[in-house]
C-alpha cells in the first residue's frame, strides 16, 4: 500500500498538492500523515518564500489561497512607498532648511515626517507632515559640548515605528539639511532583505570625526536606513538603552550604541555622504564612487555646488539633471581624444574636465582636494585618497559644468550639455598661448549622449566608458555607454 501511495506521488509530482493528498487518501485514512508529510518537504525543498516567514504555519493551516496571497507579498519590489523619512528639524532653523526639503520632497509620494522639537507656523508650500517629538526630560544629557536635542532627534525612528503605519519596510532618517535622491534611495534598499536586521549608512569623510565618534556609526546627517524587524526592536528597548549613554554627543551615536545592544553592526553604502568637510565639493562630486548618490548634507558648511548661484539654486539645477537619470547622476567616466592626446573626464550631470595631456585613469579616481576636513589634526584627514589641485595653473583640467539634461529622441536616449565656466579654485587662464590655439581653454560646449543607466547594482560595479566621436576647436561631443567585454580604459 505504501508503495502504491509512492508510485502515485511520482506520477502527479507535477500537480497540485492538494489533489495529490485527496488521491492518496481515497487509498485509507492512515495516509494523511504522509500527506502532511510530504508537503512539509515541497516546502523544504522548494524556493517557496513562506518557508522564510513567520506565517509559514498559517499557510500549512489554510492550504494554497493563503500561499499565493504570500506569494504576492513578497514577490513585490521594494519601492518609493516601504519607504518612510524621519526628517530631524528645529523649530529655530526649520524656515532657513525647509527649502533644502522641498528640492526633492515629492508631495503625495514621498512618505514621513519632519520632527520639530516645537510647533511652527507653516506658510511655505506643502512639504512633509510636521510632528512634535515627545518629552525626553527624564533621560540625562552630560557631553560637556554637544546638545540635549540629540536624545530626542535619536528617539525619531522609535517614535514613527510606533504610529503603525501600513507596509512599511525602512525607516529612513536624515537632517533638515540632507538632499536625498529617492529613487537611488530606493534602488540601494532594494539589494536588501527588509524582514531581517540591517542598518545602513556611511561614515564620516573625516578620520578626525570617525575617530572622535565611531567607525562604527551612520552619521546621521548623511541618512541611515533601519529595516522593519529591527526598528520594532530599537522601539522596544531604546529607552531603556538612552539611560545608559548620557556622555554621548550626538542622536547618531546614540542610535549606534543601542543597535550594538542589538548585535547589528554598520552595512556601509558609499552613496550616503555627510560632507564633513568645508571649502568646495568640486573634487569630490567629480569622481564619484562607482555607486548610487544616495545623499548629500552639511550644504550651508560648502560651496554652492555649481559656480555663480545660490545653494539652493545650484542643487535644485544638479536635481533637473538627477530626475532625468538618476542612476548615472555624478557617475564618472574616462576616456581620450587619441588625436589631440587630451583626457576627458565626465562625471555625468555636474561637469566635464578636459587636461591637455594624457592622465591615467587611476589619478583621476582620486578627487582633487578642493575642501578641507573638520578638524584636520590627523596625518591622513580623509577616508579616501585625494590629489592636490596643482599650483601651476597651466597644469588644471578646463571645466565645463552642466547647463541642462533631457530625454532624446527615444525614451532611453539621453542629451547632456556642459558650458565652460571655469570655479575660482581651478583657473587655468592665459594657458592656450604657445599652443596655436589648440588648447581645451578653446572648448565652449560639449555635449554627451548616453542610454538611461539602469544598472543591476547587485551585480558588480564597473564603470562606463565613454568615447569622443567628434572633437572641434570650441565644441566636443562623447558617447558614454557600457563598457564592452574585455575593454580598457588605456591611453592612446
Amino acid at each position: 500500500m505504501r508503495h502504491g501511495v509512492a508510485m502515485g506521488l511520482a506520477r502527479y509530482a507535477g500537480e497540485n498538492v492538494g489533489e495529490i493528498c485527496w488521491r492518496a487518501l481515497k487509498g485509507g485514512g492512515g495516509v494523511i500523515l504522509c500527506c502532511w508529510l510530504f508537503y512539509v518537504s515541497f516546502l523544504v525543498l522548494s524556493t517557496h518564500p513562506c518557508w522564510q516567514s513567520s506565517d509559514c504555519l498559517a499557510v500549512l493551516v489554510t492550504g494554497d489561497n493563503a500561499g499565493r496571497k504570500l506569494n504576492s507579498v513578497e514577490a513585490t519590489a521594494t519601492s518609493l512607498d516601504h519607504i518612510v523619512f524621519g526628517i530631524a528639524a528645529s523649530a529655530h532653523k526649520w524656515k532657513q532648511r525647509k527649502p533644502y526639503i522641498d528640492l526633492w520632497w515629492e508631495p503625495g509620494r514621498t512618505r514621513g515626517f519632519v520632527w520639530l522639537d516645537r510647533p511652527v507656523n507653516e506658510t511655505s508650500p506643502p512639504g512633509p507632515p510636521i510632528r512634535i517629538s515627545e518629552d525626553t526630560s527624564q533621560f540625562n544629557y552630560t557631553h560637556p559640548q554637544g546638545m540635549r536635542s540629540a536624545i530626542r532627534i535619536s528617539r525619531i525612528v522609535s517614535e514613527i515605528f510606533r504610529l503603525g503605519l501600513p507596509d512599511v519596510r525602512w525607516f529612513v532618517m536624515g537632517d533638515d539639511d540632507t538632499l536625498f535622491l529617492p529613487q537611488n534611495l530606493v534602488r540601494v534598499l532594494a539589494k536588501y532583505d527588509h524582514n531581517q536586521y540591517y542598518y545602513i549608512g556611511s561614515n564620516s569623510e573625516s578620520t578626525d570625526q570617525n575617530a572622535m565618534h565611531s567607525y562604527g556609526m551612520a552619521y546621521g546627517g548623511g541618512g541611515f536606513a533601519i529595516s522593519y524587524p529591527l526598528a520594532r526592536d530599537l522601539a522596544q528597548v531604546q529607552d531603556d538603552c538612552l539611560h545608559r549613554y548620557p556622555h554621548l554627543y550626538g542622536s547618531d551615536q546614540r542610535v549606534q550604541a543601542c543597535l550594538a545592544e542589538l548585535g547589528v553592526p554598520l552595512t556601509k553604502e558609499p552613496g550616503f555622504h555627510q560632507f564633513d568637510i568645508h571649502g568646495n565639493l568640486f573634487g569630490l562630486l567629480a569622481a564619484h564612487p562607482i555607486a548610487p548618490l544616495v545623499s548629500l548634507h552639511h550644504l550651508e558648511s560648502v560651496a554652492p555646488v555649481f559656480p555663480n548661484m545660490t545653494r539652493v539654486g545650484a542643487l535644485r539645477h544638479l536635481m533637473e539633471a538627477a530626475r532625468v537619470d538618476p542612476d548615472r547622476a555624478l557617475q564618472q567616466s574616462i576616456c581620450y581624444d587619441a588625436r589631440r592626446k587630451w583626457t576627458v573626464s565626465v562625471s555625468w550631470g555636474y561637469c566635464v574636465q578636459v587636461l591637455d595631456r594624457i592622465e591615467l585613469p587611476r589619478v583621476l579616481e582620486f578627487p582633487l582636494q578642493t575642501f578641507v576636513a573638520w578638524g584636520h589634526s590627523m596625518k591622513t584627514p580623509f577616508l579616501f585618497n585625494t590629489r592636490p589641485v596643482p599650483r601651476n595653473p597651466c597644469q588644471r583640467a578646463t571645466v565645463l559644468f552642466m547647463e541642462n539634461a533631457a530625454s532624446g529622441n527615444f525614451s532611453e536616449d539621453v542629451v547632456s550639455r556642459y558650458t565652460k565656466l571655469q570655479p575660482p579654485e581651478l583657473i587655468n587662464s592665459n594657458c592656450s598661448r604657445g599652443h596655436d590655439g589648440d588648447h581645451p581653454n578653446s572648448l565652449q560646449k560639449i555635449t554627451v549622449f548616453s542610454k538611461k543607466m539602469r544598472p543591476d547594482w547587485t551585480m558588480a560595479p564597473r564603470r562606463h566608458c565613454c568615447e569622443v566621436i567628434s572633437s572641434t576647436k570650441s565644441g566636443m561631443e562623447i558617447e558614454i555607454r557600457s563598457c564592452r567585454d574585455g575593454e580598457a580604459v588605456s591611453p592612446p
